[in-house]
């Protein structure tokens, strides 16, 4: 039992942090529980907490440095062009906007500085930040779960769980670096 506890530890001392590449150790958890040497429900818990948890830290980052970084962004159009089309989108989209910034790439990390900065509730932030947080720790730790189950060996599933989220984050940057950024605004004359 001691190393799942620190198979459990080392599970939230990399999920809280955003911008960890931790994909390969969550779906070797998944498939440590479903070799019966994790308990799944505890290992969901601890993924989904930690990474609750990191939302809220960067949350109150962005609160105590909300009025620098305003300042900062505004220096300049593309910036505040930036800064303005997320604050409407969190504004008019609220909790389901905060769901999806968790699934693009450092969402996680520029979705709760800017929630924070555009003063957005941080109860409401919480609430959209932990129903990501629940979806996406299932799917993760249900990639090594179920792999594990399909290939029927650790290192079968942590070789899948590596490919997979190389494949995720591969998908990822690809739709990123398509997205055209925001137009700055058109300055008056």
């Amino acid at each position: 039992m001691d190393g799942a506890l620190w198979m459990y530890f080392l599970l939230a001392l990399s999920t809280a942090p955003p911008l960890v590449p931790n994909a390969a150790l969550i779906a070797t958890a998944g498939m440590l529980a479903q070799a019966g040497e994790l308990d799944l429900w505890l290992v969901l818990a601890v993924v989904a907490g930690s990474a609750l948890a990191g939302d809220a830290l960067v949350y109150g980052v962005g609160k105590l440095a909300g009025p620098r970084v305003r300042d900062w962004l505004q220096r300049r159009p593309t910036r505040k062009a930036a800064l303005d089309w997320m604050a409407d989108r969190i504004t008019r989209h609220g909790v389901p906007f905060v769901v999806g910034m968790r699934f693009l790439p450092s969402g996680r990390l520029i979705g709760g500085l800017t929630a924070a900065v555009v003063e957005y509730p941080l109860r409401r932030f919480l609430l959209g930040a932990g129903i990501a947080e629940a979806f996406w720790a299932s799917y993760s730790v249900a990639l090594g779960y179920w792999g594990g189950a399909a290939l029927d060996g650790a290192w079968s599933g942590v070789l899948l769980g590596t490919l997979l989220s190389l494949l995720v984050a591969g998908v990822a940057q690809l739709i990123s670096s398509r997205t055209p950024a925001p137009e700055p605004p058109e300055r008056a004359s």
